[in-house]
């Protein structure tokens, strides 16, 4: 089906399983497909940054006037690149220890004790708010700090739509379980699409789910 609704967009794809006909293709504008496996992201990815509500964040920060006086920029604010992030755990918040004969092991940062950041750069405030402290609050909570409005807002109002605004903002991707992963996905989705008649596909999506996931 995903095959032959994308070969019906004029989308490249591999040739669909033998089949007679397909019926009701002109109803929808795009195609989506939702499987089993993780987001596929960097273990420094969260919430935030894949439902792309921290670029709105970062640039808030980025106006306040301590931000402006010291020339901070919504780079200065990401914990993937630039001068803002902590040195020693490069923005993770944490330091991977390897083990030779055991799982590998994840160490709160000695410097910036998991908050990210360098602390000159906590020292800015958004609604009372720096950061890290924000990072460290659910979905849900960050929910009645922002506008509702707003970019960042909207995006994580997807989040709360399908039952994951119990999930801290900053929480590493690779943490979470099959099912919050297929919501997550859904949600991203959901908040970029562009039509209203789009059609999701997912790939056996109650096999060992949570049965809240699978509502």
């Amino acid at each position: 089906l995903y095959r032959a609704a994308r070969r019906l967009m004029g989308l490249v794809t591999d040739k669909p399983g033998t089949h007679d006909s397909v019926d009701g293709l002109e109803k929808i504008d795009e195609v989506i497909w939702i499987d089993q496996g993780g987001p596929g992201a960097t273990p420094r990815a969260n919430p935030a940054t894949y439902v792309k509500a921290w670029d709105g964040i970062r640039q808030a920060f980025a106006r306040q006037p301590l931000s402006r006086a010291r020339g901070y920029t919504p780079g200065t604010f990401s914990f993937n690149t630039g001068k803002g992030r902590c040195p020693v755990c490069e923005g993770a918040g944490y330091e991977l220890v390897e083990m030779q004969f055991l799982s590998d092991v994840q160490l709160v940062c000695q410097l910036c004790e998991g908050a990210r950041f360098v602390p000159e750069v906590l020292e800015v405030q958004w609604k009372g708010l720096s950061v890290a402290d924000l990072l460290r609050m659910t979905v849900d909570e960050v929910l009645t700090v922002l506008e509702p409005n707003t970019a960042p807002a909207r995006r994580l109002r997807v989040l709360h739509d399908v039952g994951l605004g119990y999930l801290a903002l900053g929480q590493p991707l690779n943490t979470l379980s099959g099912g919050e992963a297929q919501r997550l996905k859904i949600a991203h989705h959901l908040g970029t699409l562009k039509t209203s008649r789009g059609l999701f596909l997912l790939d056996e999506p109650t096999t060992g789910l949570h049965l809240e996931d699978v509502d």
